[in-house]
């Protein structure tokens, strides 16, 4: 919960694009400044490399050896995570996914609310914090912690050290990564980030004539 806020102030900050964050563009829908073909194409394009540099980090990780610390602990847990990821029912998945760009997008809306570098990251970090310690699902962090899970299970040392059985460990695998987890959490991220705080901020603080 205390680490995992850097990797929103690192794309805010930076420049950096985000799926779930750019959720927030349905404000901007609403207000027709954008077109509803431009936000979609701005939110297929990022979700595509979101999810390829996700995919890239993971194999980085997994080949760097880094999972072998804490005589492969740390590899076992990645595979426990990953597995209890895409244990999840559907629905389950989408309310979980729904609660956390709630708090994503908040996060973003009090970042660029702020005017200074230190009061945009303290926007940042205690929603961020609380979606993490609350255990609710974000796409484009699976995107990371599911693959990488998958390509530690085939390490022997790092299965071992998950304490999951062989039928826990085969359904682990792109399948049920796509259709228990990432498609469900993705349409709740959209419902979180567009409708919960988009559409609603967009009504309340519309100008009234």
């Amino acid at each position: 919960g205390l680490i995992f806020p850097v990797g929103l102030m690192l794309v805010l900050l930076a420049g950096g694009e985000l799926f779930t964050g750019n959720n927030l563009i349905t404000a901007a829908y609403m207000d027709k400044k954008v077109s509803f073909l431009a936000m979609a194409k701005n939110w297929l394009t990022v979700y595509a490399g979101n999810f390829a540099g996700s995919i890239f980090i993971a194999f980085l990780i997994v080949k760097s050896g880094q999972l072998s610390h804490g005589a492969h602990l740390l590899g076992g847990v990645t595979i426990k995570i990953a597995y209890s990821k895409v244990s999840l029912t559907f629905m389950q998945a989408v309310f979980l996914g729904i609660l956390c760009n709630w708090l994503v997008c908040l996060a973003v809306w009090l970042c660029y609310g702020a005017k200074d570098m230190t009061g945009k990251m303290l926007g940042a970090f205690f929603p961020i914090w609380l979606f993490i310690t609350s255990g609710f699902e974000h796409s484009v962090a699976n995107m990371y912690y599911i693959p990488a899970g998958i390509m530690a299970k085939v390490i022997p040392e790092y299965a071992a050290a998950s304490k999951l059985s062989a039928e826990m460990l085969a359904s682990l695998n792109w399948h049920t990564f796509f259709v228990h987890n990432l498609i469900p959490v993705t349409l709740g991220n959209i419902i979180g980030g567009a409708f919960f705080v988009a559409c609603l901020y967009s009504i309340c603080y519309k100008p009234r004539s």
